[in-house]
């Protein structure tokens, strides 16, 4: 298997679901090995790159942002990083004139439809994954993480957040679901990637009232308001919930810098339990390595695996 970019640049605009700053995004094909790098039009040149890597996290409060040496961030990158992983994209520079990622709908759909138009090529140098070869496991009160040794890449997920909310898509005192991925690039666009981030209308004022959520819309989330799913149309599945968060881990995984091959366990978790549980492998030079792509693991690794499963 060979590294793989954009054939062609594409370009969207769209508000900033946190910032609510109207943003331009241009995705641009890139070398080998460049990785997926951020690159602020808005800022002075020499201070304007950000690479998408774990130890570039700087905040992963409601979402994962990233940063340089010189202070320029960018937010809310997690969709977008999704939609890399999910369509096999190793190497792209991401340009845009604003501090954050435009929402789009809320999912990583939008982009995923932009790479498609855009078109993928192969490039010279062989890809590489990373493979988990010790369980590693992190611990945050009652939200829990883990990686262990596998075959292929797959994800066991449960969200449990308690409230008021009932009706579609959750259960009476709150939202409990489960489900369990195992996908091809084909798998992703159709049971994760239309997946829409989500919110709760009791919690919408408190989270503006701390900076977040001021481009929040019924365009770009799923708000849950006691037992009713304020969105025309409802949800887009059952389990929106839990698939969103598992789009999100798959995005935040991806700042590992490769497709990683491992069973991925989540429990309550988020973006900060995910970017420790990053922090947690990668300081142990025990638990991984990094090995070229082979025909015999090459389905298993391109980008996620094989099929996915729900469990009630």
């Amino acid at each position: 298997m060979l590294q793989r970019t954009l054939k062609n640049r594409i370009s969207c605009t769209g508000v900033g679901l946190h910032t609510g700053v109207q943003v331009s995004l241009t995705l641009h094909p890139a070398a080998a090995d460049t990785g997926i790098a951020f690159l602020r039009s808005d800022v002075a040149p020499g201070i304007a790159r950000v690479q998408a890597r774990w130890d570039r996290v700087r905040a992963s409060v409601l979402c994962t942002s990233i940063g340089n040496e010189f202070g320029t961030s960018v937010m809310t990158i997690e969709h977008l990083m999704a939609a890399f992983a999910g369509c096999g994209i190793d190497n792209a520079i991401v340009e845009l004139n604003g501090p954050e990622v435009p929402a789009m709908d809320g999912s990583a759909h939008p982009f995923v439809l932009l790479m498609e138009c855009a078109g993928t090529i192969a490039q010279e140098s062989p890809r590489r994954v990373l493979r988990v070869l010790r369980p590693v496991e992190v611990v945050d009160g009652d939200r829990r993480a883990a990686l262990r040794p596998a075959h292929e890449f797959r994800i066991d997920f449960e969200i449990d957040f308690d409230g008021p909310s009932k009706g579609q898509g959750t259960s009476s005192g709150g939202v409990h679901q489960r489900r369990a991925f195992r996908g091809s690039a084909s798998a992703f666009k159709e049971e994760i990637g239309r997946a829409r981030t989500f919110g709760f209308a009791h919690e919408v004022e408190a989270m503006r009232a701390k900076g977040f959520a001021r481009g929040g819309s019924l365009d770009n989330a799923v708000v849950v308001d006691g037992d009713k799913v304020l969105n025309a149309g409802g949800l887009r599945y059952d389990d929106e919930f839990v698939r969103h968060k598992i789009l999100d881990c798959i995005g935040d995984l991806y700042l590992a810098g490769a497709p990683i091959v491992a069973h991925v366990i989540g429990l309550r978790s988020g973006h900060a339990v995910t970017h420790m549980l990053l922090r947690a492998l990668f300081a142990d030079k025990s638990a991984w390595r990094f090995e070229p792509v082979v025909s015999d693991i090459a389905r298993e690794t391109t980008p996620l695996a094989a099929a996915a499963v729900a469990t009630a």
